[in-house]
C-alpha cells in the first residue's frame, strides 16, 4: 500500500505545486519608490510572504505530519498557526473582527493559498498609508472583553511570530529530508533560473 501511495502523493504535490505559481510571493513585488512607515511595514510583510511561499513550496503529506519531538507541533499545526497570525494582522489593517477558522477547516493547499493571500492584502493596505496608528488589533477574550493593541504590537506580536514560525517550517522540512527548493534569493526576493 505504501509503495502505491507514495507516487500518488508525489504526483499530487507536483500538480498542486505547479498550479500554485499564480499565488502571491513567488517573487517579492517591486519595491516602493519612497520610504514611508507604510511602505516599510508592507515590505516586511512581503519578505514574510516570500519566505512562507518557499518554505511551503513542494511540501508533501509526510512533511506535514513531521514533528521534531512529541511535545512539538507538527508542521501542519505550525502552518495552521501561521494562518491564524496572518488573519490577526489582516483583520487589524482591515479594521474587521478577527474570525479564526476551526481547526482542520482547510486542507494544506487551501491553508497555503489563504495565508499568502492574507499577507498580500495586508501588504497592499499598508503600502497605501503613512499612518500606522489607525491599525489597532482587537482581541476578544473568552470572557467577552475586547483588548485593543496598537500597530506596534503587530510588529513584535503576530508579524514577528509568523517570521519565527516560517523559520521553524524550514528547519522541520530539512530535518524531515525535504530541503528548500533551489532558486529563491532571500536577499533580492527573486528566483534565480
Amino acid at each position: 500500500m505504501k509503495t502505491i501511495l507514495k507516487p500518488i502523493l508525489l504526483l499530487f504535490a507536483v500538480i498542486t505545486t505547479n498550479g500554485q505559481n499564480k499565488l502571491p510571493y513567488y517573487e517579492i513585488p517591486k519595491q516602493a519608490e519612497e520610504f514611508t512607515a507604510g511602505t516599510v511595514a508592507s515590505r516586511m510583510i512581503d519578505g514574510l510572504g516570500f519566505r512562507y511561499y518557499w518554505a511551503t513550496e513542494g511540501l508533501v503529506e509526510q512533511d506535514l505530519s513531521f514533528k521534531p519531538s512529541k511535545e512539538a507541533r507538527s508542521m501542519l499545526e505550525t502552518l495552521d498557526h501561521i494562518l491564524v497570525l496572518s488573519i490577526m494582522t489582516l483583520s487589524a489593517v482591515e479594521g474587521t473582527d478577527i474570525k479564526f477558522p476551526k481547526k482542520g477547516a482547510f486542507t494544506f493547499v487551501e491553508m497555503r493559498r489563504l495565508t499568502l493571500e492574507n499577507f498580500k492584502k495586508t501588504s497592499d493596505i499598508l503600502k497605501s498609508t503613512n499612518d500606522l496608528s489607525k491599525f489597532t488589533m482587537k482581541l476578544k477574550r473568552g470572557n467577552g472583553e475586547v483588548e485593543e493593541y496598537p500597530f506596534w504590537n503587530q510588529l513584535n506580536g503576530p508579524i514577528a511570530d509568523a517570521i519565527w514560525h516560517v523559520g521553524q517550517v524550514v528547519s522541520f522540512r530539512r530535518t524531515a529530508g525535504n530541503s528548500l527548493p533551489k532558486g529563491p534569493s532571500f536577499l533580492t526576493g527573486k528566483v534565480r533560473k
